[in-house]
């Protein structure tokens, strides 16, 4: 990463952390994957249930082979044959594992779904929920990360699964209504009612989409 990048996110994620902080939620800053996984793990105490929404951002800091490997159960819903069942399991698990499509500088995070496993378990379930955020996602304003999330991560995501919707064709949001739409859901998590349930990495890199 850029020297100047760095200091910019170095200053930037200190004001997001406190933004966090007003809205009951805790957030962490990491200068690099590595310490976000160090991070990620001393956050998750051993023998923790453990589940994600497929999040790329936590595979490339690595913790989702960490997770495989160590003293967690982990269930991988891709692994699953019974995916229904995987995705309501969520529900109940220790930890949620997720990022986000993007965020605002005040804490606020954004995120669109298409079959609302993310977003609901985001919003209701899991004990705990670790957000793993690039500073990449990070926007002015709810208005700006929301067209983040529309004409970003909405058209990369559409084309990773080879959905056919207008923006996997045109590279921005076409507002359709496609039967593969992945912009079925919008949530919006601009405080958290329960204590210690909501926590953010911040890393000074680019990840996800």
């Amino acid at each position: 990463m850029n020297e100047m990048i760095t200091k910019r996110n170095d200053l930037l994620a200190q004001k997001i952390i406190k933004g966090l902080e007003s809205r009951n939620m805790q957030g962490f800053y990491a200068k690099s994957k590595a310490e976000a996984l160090s991070i990620a793990l001393g956050l998750i105490p051993a023998g923790s249930s453990v589940t994600m929404g497929g999040s790329v951002s936590a595979r490339e800091i690595g913790l989702v082979d960490a997770l495989k490997v160590g003293d967690y159960k982990f269930i991988d819903r891709d692994l699953s044959d019974d995916k229904r069942a995987a995705a309501l399991a969520a529900y109940d698990v220790d930890f949620f594992l997720s990022s986000c499509n993007a965020m605002t500088e005040d804490g606020v995070l954004v995120n669109i779904d298409g079959n609302a496993n993310r977003v609901s378990a985001i919003a209701f379930g899991p004990r705990k929920v670790l957000f793993i955020v690039g500073m990449n996602k990070v926007c002015k304003d709810v208005d700006s990360a929301m067209k983040r999330a529309r004409n970003i991560a909405a058209p990369v995501n559409a084309q990773r699964f080879g959905l056919s919707t207008p923006c996997s064709k045109t590279g921005s949001c076409m507002d359709c209504k496609s039967p593969d739409t992945i912009c079925c859901q919008f949530l919006v998590t601009r405080y958290s009612r329960h204590d210690d349930r909501i926590y953010v990495i911040l890393v000074n890199d680019n990840l996800g989409f």
